[in-house]
């Protein structure tokens, strides 16, 4: 959504000529709040009552936006993380909603309610949501977003179990890929033959050792995991907070030095750029010859007073809209590029060196079908259908050779025949979150029944499964694929007979 002077909501009266703007600081959470916008907007009169918001908030708290999302744009770069951060806010408001009983954002609810009943005009001067946490998310550091993905998950349960289910769901994986190439790697070879008759003993051994080897795996990753997420919990908890002094100067300005010190650039997204928003659309305004009530969030006010007694200093406007570049070089791109550089370079030097069409066939076949299998098989572990696992596993080679097809758009696409993802969605992931009772495994498996939630784990599990295949199991296999012509010692022989023929051709040509 563009932003624009006027909104939806925007239909104003007259100017009365006074041109003057009272700012109101409230909780979004608060029922305090809620009271004094209304007693606010009766005592003051303004011509009009400007809420901190933009339409698509608008039109929810009026319950006219469609549930509808545009999905497409989930399946797209760092779109699923803006998600995640949008989720992550959206779940602290709502805890602290549950925790005084109120509906967050009533405050809002409230000026927009009382100025329709006395029949003032309703300014909506916010920055478009998905444009702020666009922005938020590319000022966030690495070490920032980590954080805050952190926080989310540590939200879902006591931090050791979530920690070692998250070891358990990798550490199988691992041993089911080690498995498949050595072992056994914890009970001693032999051990069960002369027990158990047959190859009876070889196959309970085998299956003995992958799981020690998932328990061995599930408390190595799992436990740091844990230690992790005891840190990302924090110390304070929201039964805590005295809402009725939320509102407070002093303790709003430690709350936001507090965030402010966790993730500056975040800061300057969330609440600098938006106090220059809100301000410039005050006063233009107050210019206009309107007397405004501003109803903000009170960490927003002191910033808009700022601005509003010193305009000259405000940036320009363009300056706060549209989305931004991450600043920082991204790691994920360069890994993927650079493997995608090393399989098109692999498979040059092996032309060069002279390889026959049949190994050519036989490495790129193997490419193939490890990619099917793996990220074919992650996404229907996701919850994806039969369809969208397909594919999953067709495309996923491509992923491989072409870092900007991930072969969970694909995936992500064929999914979105069978499910509908809307704004409600987001609601239930938080209401699921909440059920502080229940196994993790429980509400792991109620979360996938959410399409939204289950359309971006098919997504990131088809691409990680993608990744393990060109990464890991690929590589692992080429010896045994490349037999015929030597082994690995064949492949390094072709490779720099390539490395020769391909430095002759660039000798020649210079």
């Amino acid at each position: 959504m563009t932003e624009h002077a006027e909104s939806a909501a925007d239909e104003f009266p007259e100017p009365s000529g006074a041109g003057r703007v009272d700012v109101v600081g409230t909780a979004h959470v608060s029922e305090h709040s809620v009271r004094e916008v209304e007693s606010a907007i009766e005592d003051s009169e303004p011509d009009i009552v400007a809420v901190e918001l933009d339409e698509g908030r608008y039109r929810q708290i009026k319950g006219e936006t469609p549930d509808d999302l545009d999905a497409s744009d989930l399946l797209r770069g760092n779109t699923v993380f803006q998600f995640l951060a949008y989720w992550m806010l959206s779940y602290i408001q709502t805890r602290l909603g549950d925790r005084f009983d109120i509906e967050p954002g009533a405050d809002m609810k409230a000026g927009i309610d009382t100025a329709e009943r006395l029949g003032l005009g309703v300014a909506l001067v916010d920055r478009d949501i998905q444009t702020t946490v666009q922005r938020f998310w590319a000022r966030l550091t690495a070490v920032e977003k980590l954080k805050l993905v952190g926080s989310l998950a540590a939200e879902m349960g006591p931090p050791l179990t979530v920690g070692l289910t998250v070891g358990a769901v990798f550490g199988g994986l691992f041993a089911v890929v080690a498995g498949a190439f050595g072992g056994p790697f914890i009970v001693p070879s032999g051990a069960l033959s002369g027990v158990l008759p047959g190859g009876l003993g070889g196959t309970v051994e085998g299956l003995l050792d992958t799981l020690l080897l998932i328990c061995v795996a599930a408390a190595g990753l799992g436990i740091p995991i844990a230690a992790l997420l005891v840190q990302f919990r924090g110390e304070a908890d929201v039964e805590e907070f005295d809402m009725e002094k939320l509102t407070d100067t002093d303790v709003v300005s430690a709350m936001m030095e507090e965030f402010r010190q966790f993730s500056p650039g975040g800061a300057e997204a969330l609440i600098d750029e938006r106090d220059a928003f809100i301000a410039h659309r005050l006063i233009a305004l107050r210019e206009a010859g309107y007397h405004v009530l501003a109803v903000v969030g009170a960490g927003h006010r002191e910033g808009i007073e700022n601005y509003l007694d010193n305009p000259e200093t405000l940036p320009p406007m363009e300056s706060l809209t549209g989305t931004e570049g991450g600043r920082r070089v991204s790691l994920y791109k360069l890994v993927g590029y650079g493997f995608g550089v090393v399989f098109l370079v692999f498979f040059g030097l092996l032309i060069l060196g002279g390889a026959s069409q049949a190994v050519l066939l036989e490495l790129f076949v193997a490419l193939v079908a490890v990619n099917a299998v793996l990220a074919g098989g992650l996404a229907k572990v996701a919850g994806a259908h039969w369809s969208s696992a397909a594919a999953a596993g067709a495309f996923g080679w491509l992923t491989s050779l072409f870092p900007l097809l991930a072969a969970g758009w694909f995936a992500g696409y064929v999914e979105l025949r069978y499910i509908s993802v809307n704004i409600s969605d987001i609601a239930t992931l938080n209401e699921i979150l909440n059920d502080q009772e229940s196994p993790v495994m429980d509400l792991v498996s109620r979360m996938r029944a959410v399409p939204l939630f289950r359309l971006i784990l098919v997504v990131a599990l088809t691409n990680v499964g993608s990744a393990i295949a060109s990464y890991v199991v690929f590589p692992v296999l080429i010896p045994y694929i490349s037999s015929d012509i030597g082994g690995m010692q064949g492949v390094s022989r072709l490779l720099w007979q390539g490395v020769h023929e391909g430095t002759q051709i660039l000798v020649g040509v210079l």
